[in-house]
């Protein structure tokens, strides 16, 4: 359709498209494999190639989410195919203002359906959501793109990526040099709760060591490795002098190899572990023969009231402490970065080789390369006297990249409460 055409049928949709200027206003166009969905959208397909297609149940509704830096007239439309003679009646809500508009197939093109003009008062995230109004079972037709036209348009940001996932955001602990770290303690309390989320408490040089959301039923405490070597994905090429080697696990920890994000040992125990509550956390090092590090993990479960092993693990070449300590929160799996991640970290702790407990006050904020350019909505900052990380959710304002915060001292050390169980074999 041509620009000209899309403005004439979007003045006739609605007055407030009178005001609109023209046909040299900005033009975007966001492919419909980058929307999110409220509900699984059972029987939907997503590719890049054709779009959305597939699309029969009313109860599922298409939503798409960008940054509209201009305020003005915003016309809106969306692609789709259509079989010939096919009609599709659709609904588009921007901003609280709904319009509906229909499109009949023809033979061998695609059909435009324009919902005329929108009104942007302010600067800002909006969400396009997008509702089929034919009876359940018939097909709304083959989405391609949303197509946003006049001044709102102009600077928009979107991610036009396949992955819809939010950045990845950490939270970077400074250790005064030379500083020989066998023990770091963290507590976590998740305050939001998406599936596909993974809130990480202890995080050092060779591994990992938090608490994830794998579904609506299933959560987990997660301990893990790496292995030496630098193998990138798959574990059978990694020699075994390179391999991590299990020394022990606790009761009912699950243990096996991990791979495409570098190689390792993994360990998880399946537990409920409760949204709004403190979840414990320490990781131990202990160097064995100048040339291994025993790396474990210990969890104070909540039920049993005691500290707990997941897993503890032989590491060669390494025979040192922890370093590099860091803690973050990840959205793995990318269809569902438009839902709100957040989750305190606070009273972080060190243990020296000498036995001195020391405590970390101040972090660094990082973030993945999705929240260079793609995903914006990332954030750190403190509250009730601890680190929060937030992403996802499409909030207004970030932090930037390299940002420094300090949070309140509690200066009460963990030494007491952390009476850890023996290590068999740990030799």
């Amino acid at each position: 359709m041509s620009a000209l055409n899309f403005l004439v049928l979007a003045m006739l949709a609605d007055p407030i498209s009178l005001a609109l200027p023209s046909l040299s206003a900005a033009e975007l166009k966001v492919p419909a494999f980058t929307a999110y969905f409220d509900l699984q959208p059972e029987g939907v397909r997503i590719s890049q190639r054709s779009g959305i297609s597939g699309w029969t149940d009313p109860a599922v509704k298409i939503m798409w989410f960008g940054e509209l830096r201009q305020t003005g007239a915003l016309v809106c439309a969306v692609s789709l195919k259509l079989p010939a003679g096919g009609e599709s009646k659709l609904r588009l809500t921007v901003g609280g203002t709904s319009r509906e508009a229909s499109a009949k197939g023809e033979a061998s093109s695609a059909a435009t359906i324009s919902f005329g003009g929108f009104e942007i008062a302010q600067p800002g995230y909006q969400k396009f959501l997008l509702e089929t109004l034919n009876p359940k079972g018939t097909a709304a037709g083959e989405i391609s793109e949303l197509v946003l036209n006049g001044p709102a348009a102009e600077n928009a940001h979107f991610n036009l990526k396949p992955r819809k996932n939010a950045a990845s955001v950490h939270l970077g602990y400074p250790v005064p040099e030379g500083t020989k770290v066998d023990a770091f303690y963290c507590e976590v309390t998740a305050v939001e709760e998406p599936v596909t989320t993974f809130y990480m408490a202890c995080g050092w040089h060779r591994g990992y060591f938090g608490m994830q959301v794998n579904s609506p039923t299933e959560r987990r405490i997660i301990f893990s490795v790496w292995d030496s070597g630098g193998e990138a994905a798959d574990r059978s090429k990694v020699a075994d002098t390179n391999r991590v080697t299990l020394i022990a696990k606790g009761e009912g920890v699950y243990t096996g190899d991990f791979g495409n994000e570098g190689t390792g040992g993994h360990s998880h125990l399946k537990y409920p572990w409760k949204t709004g509550e403190k979840q414990k956390f320490v990781v131990t090092a202990k160097p064995v023969d100048g040339n291994f590090t025993i790396f474990s993990g210990f969890y104070w479960h909540p039920d049993k009231k005691e500290w707990m092993l997941i897993s503890s693990w032989r590491a060669p070449k390494e025979g040192g402490y922890l370093r590099g300590l860091h803690s973050f929160s990840e959205n793995f799996w990318g269809d569902n970065g438009h839902l709100r991640r957040k989750a305190r970290y606070g009273n972080q702790w060190i243990r020296t080789a000498q036995g001195q407990w020391l405590e970390l006050t101040e972090a660094r904020f990082t973030h993945d390369e999705t929240g260079r350019e793609d995903r914006l909505d990332r954030f750190m900052g403190v509250e009730d006297g601890q680190f929060f990380l937030s992403h996802g959710g499409f909030v207004e304002g970030f932090t930037k990249y390299g940002d420094k915060m300090n949070r309140p001292a509690g200066g009460q050390s963990p030494a007491e409460s952390i009476k850890l169980p023996e290590l068999p074999g740990a030799r």
